[in-house]
């Protein structure tokens, strides 16, 4: 009789028990987000635990949610908030989400450096990546002080850049991610490719300068090496590079389709139809395959290039200044059909 009177109570109690453990399963051990691919939650400096629940709700279930606030709560999440990106599987449970996030375990990101043509749009670019902002990155990359302490100018920082992909983490701080560029650099610029710019009398900083300019006359990289002896040609016979697009750049308008005798006037140390010799810096974030042309120019004895009639993205050359005149003409006419200003 005591038996069957223990048993009726332990029978409840073990239901209760288990639904305890049911329900905190439920809550805790379940996928947290009701996504079937990788979501990502970005933690800013400023967030408390009221903002990050915000941006969690998107994608938690809703008793996943629930389960969330619970831990946080009664494990202090307020004092252990670390900005960060952090990924949440279709099948991690909320258990784990808070221990990623309270334990600071965040997911690293791709980053391409983009063959941006002025420093504010490199700067607006990688801040759309990362949780630096714009104007702080702006900011660095513009001030003679900053860039002095790398080793460069505001007109030579854009050589710092190789556009390559990094794995770095989201909220790396300025000067971290400005260290990293410097290491690879350095990286990129291995002795071979030192050793091939001082064979021309180029710095790593003019070789960019040189490739920027090259990256802005053609997209066929083909044809790069040939672009890259016919301007070191220039150099070295002591002409003005006269590239149009230094022009473009010393104007600030990227949007000009033809170069006209009024633009050739603009006084700036980038009109390289003023000024002999490369301008002070790259006119962009130069590519791996314009830097590379350089190096490895194909030896030719052109002076001049024209664009092709056609409009194929490639070039007439020529040795001869009456040679030239006759492609240029060629390919004004060409314009001139099609009704381009």
């Amino acid at each position: 009789m005591k038996r069957s009177k223990a048993t009726l109570y332990l029978i409840p109690a073990l239901l209760c028990l288990a639904g305890i453990i049911a329900i905190g399963y439920y809550h805790f051990f379940t996928a947290f987000s009701k996504h079937v691919d990788k979501q990502y939650v970005y933690i800013d400096d400023d967030d408390t635990t009221d903002s990050i629940y915000a941006k969690l709700e998107p994608i938690a279930t809703a008793h996943a949610l629930t389960g969330f606030r619970t831990l946080a709560r009664h494990f202090s999440l307020s004092e252990n908030i670390h900005s960060g990106r952090y990924a949440i599987d279709a099948n991690t449970s909320t258990i784990d989400v808070y221990r990623i996030i309270r334990n600071g375990r965040q997911e690293p990101l791709m980053l391409t450096i983009p063959e941006a043509r002025t420093m504010p749009q490199l700067a607006a670019r990688l801040s759309a990546k990362l949780m630096l902002d714009s104007a702080s990155i702006a900011n660095a990359i513009t001030s003679n002080e900053y860039c002095k302490q790398l080793g460069y100018d505001t007109a030579t920082i854009a050589s710092l850049f190789v556009p390559n992909t990094y794995e770095v983490y989201w909220n790396t701080d300025l000067d971290k991610f400005m260290q990293r560029m410097v290491k690879e650099h350095d990286n990129f610029w291995t002795e071979e490719r030192r050793q091939k710019a001082s064979r021309l009398g180029l710095s790593p900083e003019k070789v960019c300068t040189l490739a920027s300019i090259i990256d802005e006359e053609t997209a066929n990289n083909a044809e790069k090496p040939m672009i890259a002896g016919m301007y070191l040609n220039r150099l070295k016979a002591g002409m003005p590079l006269q590239a149009d697009p230094t022009v473009k750049f010393a104007l600030q308008d990227f949007s000009l389709k033809r170069i006209y005798h009024n633009h050739l006037s603009v006084n700036s140390p980038y009109n390289t139809y003023k000024n002999i010799g490369l301008p002070p810096g790259p006119i962009k974030v130069a590519s791996i395959k314009g830097i590379d042309a350089v190096l490895n120019r194909v030896q030719h004895h052109y002076l001049y290039m024209c664009a092709k009639e056609d409009f194929s993205g490639t070039h007439n050359f020529a040795v001869t200044y009456q040679e030239h005149l006759k492609n240029a003409a060629r390919y004004s006419d060409a314009l001139n059909q099609r009704g381009i200003k």
